[in-house]
């Protein structure tokens, strides 16, 4: 991640992904909107107008879950809050990635800044402080059930704003004091409500949620830029790629898909070269009618997560305008659990297709190139072995596809008896997104290397673009060599989005964030 910024990004609860991006992955700082400023402060004066009456109301003067029947007495209800904060930073497993814990505390904040939570002023401007100096804490990425919200994981992340935990500093692994300290900073104690306001949420499945979206933004436009080079390779016919196919059938996203394609084999003279073909395979045929289909599924996908990312899902929350609280069910992340089953199913199938394309550029019995794409099939190898991973990756995406929200376990003696597994179902969709990158990169690397042995006839705008990017980097597959090193390197080219920035320097592509 680059260094943190000038503060450019303004948190008023209207962030889009775009900028969850910026700051998380770019570095970007923020600043807190001071018209926010007085809605925090009038949700506190409520919180403590509540503790001033001495009236019972959850999450401020009684206990958690099963125990929210039990009163704690004034004198204990700020250790109510620390006991919160330490009973449920239970989380394991390896630890979420830094441009991951940014988001998950721009979020955080995001939501608290809506004036709803009755938290402090202070909290809130030390959680703005930690991310614009660089303090990370350190947040196990499992543990989470999706409700009451994102308990474990956030938990983790408020012990450091009290000085305890762990948090990166400058590249270093500091207990939460001790990388406080070395920011300039000081712990805070939390009061009233302020433990539950900082851990009842959906900001970590709701932060991977918008990573991953992001991601699979540049994944679809970099599918439609390396699915031209197999199509001029295996000298695919136009009439599949012509509009009117899309009139009769107006998905959105088969539309995005011709239109891109249209730009991408613009000048081509290698489609519908072969007269002898009727029809091509499915998985040249029909690409824009799967590409299509995925970036409809990223697009609805896309807009539950820009809802909650302007969400307000603290339990209980706090109007002081109408002098009430009200215990609802916000924090449960169903809809951010439905979305990303949904979404990791739809980007498993780029990488399906492009797998089945990658094997039609290998096979010569299908392409008619030298078997793996070279020329001295036997003492070597060539892409033989590059296929099989992608399969392996494309395998298991289908069960990275299987439904996390679709299991609910009861806990808290059965007072929490639903949840919704809405960041495990995010989780596994991050990783679908590294899958689909690597099996895109192999076709890259395949379908670059196969224009050139077949001597293709001059390629289209975009395709020319593309083999250009791939050869600044590889060389062509002469004799056997460490495949890992260039698939990571054309897997890298679509990652860091070179590829579709190279493109669309030339001209746009859908979809865009």
């Amino acid at each position: 991640m680059e260094e943190v910024s000038a503060r450019n990004i303004t948190v008023d609860g209207n962030l889009s992904i775009g900028d969850v991006v910026k700051v998380a992955r770019r570095g970007a700082g923020i600043k807190l909107d001071p018209q926010l400023r007085e809605k925090i402060k009038k949700a506190r004066r409520a919180v403590d107008q509540i503790i001033s009456d001495d009236r019972v109301v959850y999450g401020i003067n009684t206990g958690f879950g099963k125990f929210c029947d039990v009163t704690i007495s004034s004198d204990k209800s700020r250790q109510l809050q620390k006991n919160l904060i330490s009973s449920h930073a239970a989380g394991v497993g390896p630890a979420f990635d830094q441009e991951i814990v940014r988001a998950i505390m721009l979020l955080r904040l995001n939501a608290l800044a809506l004036g709803y939570s009755g938290i402090r002023e202070e909290v809130i401007n030390l959680l703005v402080e930690m991310l614009n100096q660089g303090v990370h804490p350190v947040i196990p990425s499992q543990g989470s059930l999706g409700a009451s919200g994102d308990l474990a994981p956030l938990s983790h992340m408020a012990l450091v704003l009290t000085g305890k935990g762990e948090a990166f500093y400058r590249g270093r692994k500091l207990k939460g004091n001790e990388a406080l300290k070395a920011a300039g900073l000081q712990p805070v104690e939390l009061q009233e409500k302020e433990g539950l306001a900082l851990i009842n949420g959906t900001q970590v499945m709701t932060a991977l949620g918008a990573m991953a979206v992001y991601d699979a933004v540049n994944l679809c436009k970099s599918a439609d830029i390396i699915s031209s080079l197999s199509l001029e390779t295996l000298k695919a016919r136009w009439d599949a790629f012509d509009m009117l196919s899309y009139q009769v059938r107006p998905h959105p996203g088969h539309g995005a898909t011709l239109r891109n394609l249209q730009k991408l084999l613009q000048g081509s003279q290698n489609l519908g070269s072969n007269q002898e073909k009727v029809q091509d395979a499915y998985s040249t045929r029909c690409s824009p009618q799967v590409h299509g289909a995925t970036k409809d599924a990223l697009e609805h996908v896309k807009k539950a997560l820009e809802t909650e990312i302007n969400s307000v899902t603290d339990n209980p929350l706090v109007y002081p305008e109408e002098n009430r609280v009200i215990s609802a069910g916000n924090f449960h992340g169903q809809p951010i659990a439905l979305a990303m089953d949904y979404f990791a199913l739809a980007l498993a199938e780029l990488g399906s297709i492009s797998e089945r394309r990658l094997e039609r550029l290998l096979n010569t019995t299908l392409s008619g190139l030298p078997p793996f794409l070279t020329t001295e099939g036997g003492l070597n190898s060539g892409y033989m072995i590059a296929q099989y991973t992608a399969a392996s990756l494309a395998s298991e995406n289908k069960v990275y596809a299987h439904p996390a929200s679709a299991d609910s376990l009861p806990v808290s003696a059965n007072q929490e008896d639903h949840v919704s597994m809405g960041t495990s179902a995010a989780r596994k969709a991050l990783q679908v997104v590294h899958n689909v990158t690597c099996i895109l990169g192999t076709e890259y690397l395949a379908g670059v290397q196969a224009l050139e042995l077949c001597g293709s006839l001059g390629l289209g705008e975009g395709s020319r673009i593309a083999c250009q990017v791939l050869r600044e980097v590889v060389p062509f597959l002469k004799e056997d060599r460490e495949l890992h090193l260039e698939m990571e390197s054309s897997a890298s080219l679509i990652r860091e989005e070179k590829l579709v920035e190279s493109v669309e320097s030339r001209f746009p592509l859908e979809p865009s964030l």
